[in-house]
């Protein structure tokens, strides 16, 4: 249901650029959701409900699934705010071919490094946050020490760390920091941090810059992630939530073997998860129904993540069960696509004057037929298409004036081949980015 005008929040200009410059490239915004958000608010009960579990010392895994363009990427995002509002770290990033859970040519690595780069929290909610946060447990120790050793309380508060796997090191590594705050060396808190963000190569290197004999190499990667959510909850925050997009990257990997390694480690996560062997850390996990049901190469094909994933028998003939660890994304209503084109125009309308008059009701609804008998029901399932087509169609009325709604939506040709011709729904290699592909539109 639409908000009243009066209760809504204020746009900023930063906001209103951000989102529509990102809905016409086809991309999720970072900024400003909350302004176009529409529907699957039970999918959100649910997912607020995950993030509280993380910040009560609890853990959770999701599998977010969904046709490409069906939202999948706007409901990770949107979870990542969720959960930075309520005090935890986030990181984040996409999978990709020189990015995966498991490898041996430095691929995991590269994916650790990504996420850590990614840190964001409340303060910092579009990334780079990673310092700030090593800087509040330095802050908070100093507090706890007064005039006493810094040193000996880092240590005391990272001693539990010691029973993680690589936890000496890594308390060893953030006392490092420390002594390069303490006396001013810039170039000893540079490496602590680069070893933190899993940026050193060798053991060599590692053990030069910071006296320790081991780096966060493709093997570690998941341990050191566990030890980032015990730390940045001594640091002060709620708990550590890590989103993982574009995992349909693994199911399009050539070789069985390296698939089958990387599924090996989420069920590593699942089963920390579901057996109560983690805490204080959630992952959400975004890939498309192939990726999952597909049992020659998808998660199903590896028997114990299909038995620990399968969906609840019960929940079926409209019954729903969102409980369990995959939450498949369902179609917009033709209810919400209505507020949804009513949000984009708000947004479009904001800091402009005298524009009301020309984006009436009336075209949002005309645009939704327009669309319907363009491609179908698709416009429901990929509601991607209809947003940046809709975007570009207020865009060509601004930049038109006197130019009548009817006479550009009359020329306007939604493109159906780039949402079901082409070679993306059956996940072919190269066939483009999840949630970030471009929508077909022109005035002819």
């Amino acid at each position: 249901m639409a908000q009243p005008e009066g209760t809504r929040p204020k746009i900023k200009r930063k906001e209103r650029d951000v989102i529509l410059q990102a809905l016409r490239a086809g991309v999720v915004p970072r900024l400003g959701l909350q302004h176009i958000q529409v529907g699957r608010a039970r999918e959100i009960v649910e997912m607020v409900k995950d993030v509280e579990r993380v910040a009560d010392d609890g853990s959770t895994v999701r599998f977010v699934i969904g046709e490409y363009g069906s939202g999948k990427t706007f409901f990770l995002n949107l979870v990542r705010l969720i959960a930075l509002e309520k005090g935890l770290v986030v990181l984040s990033a996409d999978l990709a071919p020189d990015r995966r859970l498991h490898a041996t040519g430095g691929q995991a690595r590269s994916l650790c490094a990504e996420l850590t780069r990614n840190t964001a929290t409340r303060t910092a909610p579009e990334g780079g946050a990673l310092t700030s946060v090593v800087e509040r447990f330095v802050a908070q120790s100093m507090k706890e020490a007064e005039d006493g050793d810094v040193s000996s309380v880092i240590r005391r508060k990272l001693a539990h760390l010691e029973d993680l796997v690589g936890g000496y090191e890594f308390a060893t590594v953030v006392a490092r920091y420390w002594e390069g705050h303490d006396s001013g060396n810039e170039e000893l808190k540079s490496a602590a941090l680069r070893w933190l963000r899993a940026e050193f190569a060798t053991r060599t290197d590692a053990r030069a810059a910071l006296g320790v004999r081991t780096f966060v190499d493709d093997a570690s990667v998941y341990d050191h992630l566990k030890l980032l959510a015990a730390f940045v909850r001594e640091a002060g925050y709620r708990g550590l939530l890590i989103c993982l997009d574009e995992m349909v990257n693994l199911y399009k990997l050539a070789n069985s073997q390296a698939r089958s390694a990387n599924y090996e480690q989420i069920l590593r996560m699942v089963n920390d998860v579901l057996q109560g062997s983690a805490s204080n850390i959630g992952f959400l996990l975004g890939g498309t129904p192939e990726f999952l049901f597909d049992t020659r190469r998808g998660l199903y094909s590896y028997e114990a993540l299909k038995s620990r994933l399968a969906q609840n028998t019960f929940a079926r003939d409209g019954l729903v069960d969102l409980s369990g660890p995959v939450l498949q994304l369902q179609s917009l209503t033709q209810e919400d696509l209505f507020v949804l084109l009513g949000n984009l125009r708000r947004v479009y309308l904001a800091g402009l004057e005298g524009a009301d008059g020309m984006m009436p009701d009336a075209m949002l609804q005309a645009f939704m037929v327009h669309c319907s008998k363009r491609i179908g029901d698709a416009y429901f399932r990929t509601p991607r298409t209809t947003v940046t087509a809709f975007v570009n169609l207020l865009s060509v009325l601004e930049q038109n004036p006197g130019t009548h709604w009817q006479t550009a939506l009359d020329t306007v040709e939604v493109a159906p081949d780039l949402v079901e011709d082409s070679g993306m729904l059956q996940g072919e290699p190269g066939s483009g980015d999840d949630d970030d592909e471009l929508v077909g539109f022109r005035l002819s």
